[in-house]
């Protein structure tokens, strides 16, 4: 992989699974000082620094355990970071219920953590990008950023916060060499969402290869997963040469969901 990121520092929330540690895969290959964030098993966590870091051919890859739920945190990981030119704002979490019975307390631990930290990170990272006069912030948002599904309101209204989020930092920044992108995934092939194909299939009755194609992915026409490195090797395409045109956009990749 050409080192089109070499010499820059990419600090990428939730990052010590699925899409976020994809992203710090591509990313540490292509050059870039990694810094990764995210909760796990201490175990899972060493492992990811570990393979991160062989991927820069350093020792292992800088961590941040902040909560993405505060504030604080967040500020003290971005000054912690260094000076910040990749921004991925990923963490997340999910809670499905009707909005009737939604516990407050799910719905604002996923406002804070699926949106609100998006905001904080900007905000702690974006004096240094502007100091330098480059940067690039890419907000992974979800399809459920553009669209709605039942039983997930607190994940849908955050995410359509992030996508407006985007659109607003970028204006404010359009006339630098910053920009700031949203991406939005439909299903991914992540373990967690892995998961939710055999409560599936036992609840429908059905095998699980019905149930991932008729149930999981009913919205999506493809009824495929969209990879993890798909994802990826978008936002990389964002830091890279020849994106510096695409400010502002919520870059859709699910599988055709919302050409439905």
């Amino acid at each position: 992989m050409d080192m089109i990121l070499q010499g820059q520092t990419a600090l990428i929330t939730g990052s010590t699974s699925g899409i976020g540690l994809g992203i710090a895969r591509l990313m540490a290959q292509a050059g870039a000082r990694v810094v990764l964030n995210g909760f796990g098993k201490p175990g899972e966590i060493a492992a990811a620094r570990a393979e991160i870091g062989a991927l820069m051919g350093a020792g292992d890859a800088a961590y941040s355990a902040a909560d993405m739920s505060k504030p604080v945190e967040i500020r003290a990981m971005v000054a912690e970071a260094g000076a910040v030119d990749i921004l991925v704002n990923n963490a997340g979490i999910q809670f499905v219920s009707p909005v009737q019975d939604f516990p407050d307390d799910k719905w604002d631990a996923i406002i804070a953590i699926n949106m609100t930290s998006n905001f904080h990170a900007m905000k702690a990272a974006l004096p240094g990008m502007l100091a330098r006069g480059r940067g690039r912030i890419i907000n992974i948002a979800s399809a459920h950023g553009l669209v709605a599904s039942p039983f997930k309101s607190a994940y849908v209204a955050a995410k359509h916060g992030v996508v407006g989020m985007t659109k607003s930092v970028a204006l404010e920044i359009a006339t630098t060499q910053i920009t700031c992108n949203a991406i939005c995934p439909g299903f991914v092939r992540t373990p967690l969402a892995e998961a939710q194909v055999k409560p599936l299939a036992e609840k429908f009755g059905v095998s699980e290869e019905i149930a991932l194609r008729d149930h999981l992915l009913e919205k999506q026409p493809s009824k495929r997963w969209v990879e993890v490195e798909d994802v990826a090797r978008m936002a990389l395409w964002l830091c890279g040469p020849g994106s510096g045109g695409v400010n502002g956009a919520a870059l859709s990749i699910d599988g055709g969901w919302l050409a439905a």
